[in-house]
C-alpha cells in the first residue's frame, strides 16, 4: 500500500464499466487503497451506485433513477455500453458494495442529494466494519449530515479557484479533506488545509507525472480512472512506497 491514497474513482473505470462491482473488483486488483462510487437513491428510497440522474449514459434503459424501483434498475445492464465483455454487469446496491468489500478497502461515497446522505448513514449502521468518507459538491448538505452523525469522516469537494469559504466550512464542520480538482491545487489551498489539518485528495488524475507533482506540492492523495497505471508508475519510480 502506498502512504499516497489512491482512490479508483468510480472503480477502475479506464478497465471497467464504472461504478460497478466489476470495477471495483478491478481496482482492488491494481492496487487502489480506496474506492470513489456515487450513491442515488431508487424509488423505493434504496441507495444505488450510480453517477448520472438518469440510467440513459451507463445502461440499456432509459429514465429518471428516482423514478425506478431498485428492482427495475437491477434488471439494466450496465456494462455492454463499455464493452460486450462486461454484458450483464448489474447497477449495484450500496448494501451489496458493502457487503463485497467488507474492511478490505475505503470508500469515499459521493452524494448527490440529501435524502441519500440520510439513507447511507442508515445503511452504515448495519455495516460497522465499513470504512466510509462521505463526500459532496452541496457543503451545506455536508454540513447538515454531520449534524445527523458527529462521527461520520466528510470530504469537501472543490470546483473553483474560489475556495476559501469551502475551506472555513470544512474546518467548521469538522471535515476530514478537501477534494480540489487537480488543477485548481496551489500552494495557498494547501497550506490552508494543512493549517486546518485538513488532508488535501485531488480529482481525476490519470497521468503518472501529475500524480508526483501534486505529492510533492504536499496533497495526501488521488482519485484516478487508472489505478493500474499510477500504482504501477509509482512502484516502478520508487516513489512514496512504504518498505
Amino acid at each position: 500500500m502506498s502512504d499516497f491514497f489512491i482512490w479508483a474513482h468510480r472503480g477502475a473505470s479506464a478497465a471497467a464499466p464504472e461504478n460497478t462491482l466489476a470495477a471495483f473488483r478491478a481496482a482492488e486488483d491494481a492496487g487502489a487503497d480506496g474506492i470513489e462510487l456515487d450513491v442515488h437513491l431508487s424509488r423505493d428510497g434504496v441507495p444505488v451506485v450510480i453517477h448520472d440522474e438518469t440510467v440513459d449514459r451507463t445502461t440499456d434503459g432509459h429514465g429518471r433513477i428516482s423514478s425506478m424501483s431498485v428492482g427495475q434498475l437491477q434488471q439494466l445492464d450496465a456494462g455492454s455500453w463499455f464493452s460486450p465483455a462486461f454484458s450483464g454487469e448489474k447497477v449495484p446496491t450500496l448494501e451489496e458494495v458493502f457487503s463485497w468489500a467488507a474492511d478490505r478497502l475505503r470508500f469515499n461515497v459521493e452524494i448527490k442529494a440529501g435524502p441519500a446522505g440520510l439513507a447511507v448513514i442508515e445503511l452504515l449502521r448495519a455495516f460497522p466494519q465499513a470504512r466510509v468518507l462521505v463526500s459532496s459538491f452541496d457543503h451545506a448538505l455536508l454540513e447538515k449530515l454531520r449534524l445527523q452523525d458527529p462521527d461520520l469522516p466528510l470530504g469537501f469537494l472543490i470546483d473553483s479557484r474560489f475556495w476559501r469559504r469551502a475551506v472555513r466550512m470544512a474546518v467548521d464542520s469538522r471535515a476530514e479533506s478537501v477534494h480540489p480538482r487537480y488543477d485548481l491545487l496551489s500552494r495557498s489551498l494547501m497550506a490552508a488545509c494543512h493549517r486546518n489539518g485538513l488532508a488535501v485528495h485531488c480529482w481525476t488524475v490519470d497521468s503518472p507525472d501529475v500524480c508526483i507533482s501534486l505529492r510533492r506540492l504536499g496533497a495526501a492523495g488521488l482519485f484516478t480512472n487508472d489505478p493500474a497505471l499510477i500504482v504501477r508508475h509509482l512502484r516502478r519510480s520508487g516513489e512514496q512506497l512504504r518498505p
